[in-house]
């Protein structure tokens, strides 16, 4: 039986990066590079579409990016100065080739191509609107819904009608759309996901993460501002902002886990953020030990912080091997639980009768903090000590992570101490929802207008959440059993 990961199971999932370029050679090989540098926030799979000023090319592929676009004659298949990327890990729709990304449909006004960071939270209710109308659907994602709002929408010029299309939809988004007139790049009013913008030579690119711009040689020009809508085209660059302002809420979570420590978020450096997240959580949940350890990668830069902070030392008790696919054959009991320890294993003469500060970004179910803490048991450790980077996920994500339902999320369903109990810790603790906007360089959540989105946290959703409020009960199971987990 073929198996996912046991580490890679516990943990939130960003649904996909995106990256696009306008007005350089080798456009495609371009992305190609880019997805590379975003490829933690989505591995299910990977596509580019190319626009050669006659006709637009796609390549689509399930798996990485290494594999699929680095060989010469996929490349070779993708000409022109302009195209963009996706990758993928599945929030909704089926895990088939159809759903990847960009999705691409012929328009009366011309090609359309669309690659979607985020979620549309009213999906599947303009989805059954337009169904009736006669909308034929090729897909199950919620992208596809934005280009039958495009292409039903009565307005004259393409810019009008993908405005009155977005004004339709709720929920987050973050988009890179290709057309003959030039590429789109635009935010939701609220810029609950990510979106920057870059530069090099003459050609402008856009991208999930500032990594990316980094990888490819770009110069960072600014993020692209929540409700903007950014146009590049042989008549140069031209912004718009056609939604009422709000007080944007962009994912706290980003700064915690999905966004690569050498990425600069909202003006911030991630790595330095979660220094900074483990530093506070040393001065909020202090304990006496012999060790810090992360557990590797994610929990690292915080446990730097929590080491520097609190004058424990720093080592790795945990070794990672980098080496481990997505998935492995378990074909018994045996090899099952023989199976953990092909991504993570204990250091055991550095644990052995030492007292353990655990750090991780965060807790899910607690099927791996229980695997873990076992490990570091089995290894000798005398105590160990949980400390989480993150307060507790006690509420679903509705806007582009995938999050299990809240009855399985192991913080909606037990106390702190139960929690520990049920992990084997001699102690857990989070940091505080107020500590971990300090560490953002907020005093703390202001009230009633909270400057992110931790509604993970909180349950403070900042946008309606039409399919999960008001449809059918049989719609909703439909809606669960299209959540996929790879």
């Amino acid at each position: 039986m073929i198996t996912t990961n046991p580490f890679d199971d516990d943990k939130l999932r960003e649904e996909c990066g995106i990256f696009g370029i306008w007005g350089a050679e080798t456009a495609s090989a371009m992305v190609a590079l880019g997805l590379h540098a975003l490829q933690h926030r989505g591995q299910e799979a990977a596509g580019i579409v190319s626009w050669d000023g006659r006709a637009f090319h796609a390549h689509r592929a399930m798996g990485h990016v290494a594999g699929n676009f680095d060989r010469d004659d996929v490349i070779r298949g993708l000409p022109g100065n302009v195209a963009c990327g996706h990758v993928r890990y599945s929030t909704t729709g089926e895990t088939a080739l159809r759903n990847v990304q960009p999705l691409f449909a012929e328009l009366s006004s011309g090609g359309f191509a669309v690659a979607h960071n985020g979620n549309l939270s009213n999906a599947m209710k303009l989805r059954r609107e337009l169904v009736r109308r006669g909308a034929i659907f090729q897909s199950t994602s919620d992208t596809e819904t934005i280009i039958h709002l495009v292409a039903t929408s009565t307005y004259r010029t393409l810019l009008d009608r993908f405005i009155d299309a977005l004004k339709r939809v709720e929920g987050a988004y973050s988009l890179i759309c290709m057309t003959p007139e030039g590429m789109i790049a635009c935010r939701d009013p609220l810029g609950i996901r990510p979106l920057v913008m870059g530069r090099i030579g003459d050609a402008y690119i856009f991208a999930s993460e500032t990594v990316a711009l980094d990888v490819v040689g770009a110069t960072f020009l600014r993020q692209v501002e929540p409700g903007e809508i950014v146009i590049v085209s042989e008549q140069g660059i031209k912004s718009h902002r056609p939604f009422a302002p709000v007080s944007p809420r962009p994912c706290i979570f980003e700064h915690v886990y999905f966004s690569r420590p050498d990425s600069i978020v909202d003006g911030s450096s991630v790595y330095g953020v979660r220094k900074r997240i483990g530093a506070q959580l040393a001065m909020e949940n202090p304990v006496e030990a012999d060790l810090v350890v992360p557990v590797p990668d994610s929990g690292v830069p915080a446990a730097i912080g929590y080491a520097q902070q609190s004058g424990i030392p720093f080592e790795l008790g945990i070794i990672r091997s980098h080496y481990v696919g997505r998935t492995f054959i378990q074909p018994g009991d045996q090899v099952r639980h023989l199976g953990v320890k092909l991504k993570h294993n204990a250091n055991k003469e550095l644990l052995d009768g030492k007292r353990i500060v655990l750090i991780d970004d965060s807790i899910v179910r607690g099927t791996t903090s229980v695997k873990i803490l076992q490990m570091l048991r089995d290894a000798g450790a005398a105590e160990v000590h949980l400390r989480i980077a993150s307060p507790p996920t006690r509420h679903s994500c509705f806007y582009g992570v995938d999050t299990p339902e809240r009855a399985k999320l192991l913080a909606a369903q037990m106390t702190v101490a139960e929690m520990a109990t049920y992990i084997g810790a001699d102690s857990l603790a989070f940091v505080s929802v107020d500590g971990l906007y300090r560490a953002l360089g907020e005093d703390m959540r202001e009230e009633g207008t909270p400057q992110y989105c931790d509604a993970c946290f909180t349950g403070d959703y900042p946008t309606h959440l039409t399919d999960q409020d008001e449809v059918a009960p049989a719609d909703q199971l439909s809606l669960l059993a299209e959540r996929v987990v790879a």
